[in-house]
C-alpha cells in the first residue's frame, strides 16, 4: 500500500535526478533505487523534460503546451452553457435585464 500523503520534491532535486539519469548510463529505475524515489516519479520527469527540449515522442506535450490546455479546458467550464432546466431562470434574468427574447411566438 502506498503513503497516506503525497512527497514533493523540489524542482532543483528533479533537475538533478534527470541530469543524473542523462549522465551515468544508468537505467531510470536503478537511478531511482539510489535515490530512494519512485521509478514511476523519475520517469515522469525525465519524459517531460526531453518533452520540453523537443526530444520528446511525437505528439508528447511540452510542458507550457500542457499548461495552456489546463488554462484552456478551465476557460471552458466557466464559460459553458448551462442545461435543461436551470436556463428557465437565467433567461428570466436576462430578460429582466433586458436582453434576450421574450417567450412566445415570433410577431404576436
Amino acid at each position: 500500500m502506498g503513503s497516506k500523503y503525497t512527497k514533493r520534491w523540489t524542482e532543483e532535486f528533479k533537475r538533478d535526478a534527470i541530469a543524473l539519469v542523462g549522465s551515468s548510463g544508468k537505467t531510470v529505475t536503478a537511478v531511482a533505487r539510489e535515490l530512494g524515489i519512485s521509478s514511476e516519479s523519475l520517469r515522469g520527469w525525465y519524459r517531460r523534460a526531453k518533452a520540453d527540449q523537443g526530444e520528446g515522442t511525437p505528439g508528447e506535450l511540452t510542458s507550457a503546451e500542457r499548461e495552456e490546455l489546463r488554462r484552456l479546458r478551465r476557460e471552458n467550464r466557466e464559460h459553458a452553457v448551462v442545461p435543461g432546466p436551470a436556463r428557465g431562470p437565467l433567461l428570466l434574468l436576462r430578460l429582466a435585464r433586458g436582453r434576450g427574447r421574450p417567450p412566445g411566438p415570433p410577431g404576436g
